[in-house]
C-alpha cells in the first residue's frame, strides 16, 4: 500500500476507531472513495466490536471473570490497531485479524 493511499484513508481509520457510530460514518464514507487503507482498518473494526459484543455477553451471562478477560484482550487489541493507523502501518490483530479480513471481506471492495 503506497503512502498517498495510507494518508488519505488515515483519518477515516481513525474515525471507525472512536465509537461505532464512527465505524459506521466510515463504511459509509468509504463507499465511494474505496481507500484500502480505511477498509482493512474497517474490517478489523467490526471484528473487535463484535470481540466486545461476546465479552459483555460472557461477562452478565456465562463468567464475570473470563468476560473481564475477553473485554482486556478486545481492549489491548483496540490499542494496537489505534497506534498502528497512527503509524501508518497496515497490520493484523494477531490471531485474529486474518480472519477479521476474511469474514468481512465485502466491507470496502
Amino acid at each position: 500500500m503506497d503512502s498517498t493511499t495510507i494518508q488519505n484513508g488515515k483519518t477515516m481509520a481513525i474515525i471507525s476507531h472512536i465509537t461505532f457510530v464512527g465505524l459506521i460514518i466510515a463504511i459509509i464514507m468509504n463507499a465511494d472513495k474505496k481507500n484500502a487503507f480505511t477498509a482493512f482498518y474497517n474490517r478489523q473494526m467490526l471484528g473487535l466490536i463484535i470481540m466486545l459484543f461476546i465479552a459483555q455477553i460472557t461477562d452478565k451471562y456465562l463468567n464475570g471473570t473470563l468476560g473481564y478477560v475477553f473485554w482486556l484482550i478486545s481492549a489491548v487489541s483496540w490499542l494496537y490497531s489505534f497506534i498502528h493507523i497512527l503509524q501508518g502501518k497496515v497490520k493484523l490483530l494477531p490471531y485474529v485479524g486474518e480472519k477479521f479480513q476474511e469474514w468481512f471481506a465485502n466491507i470496502g471492495n
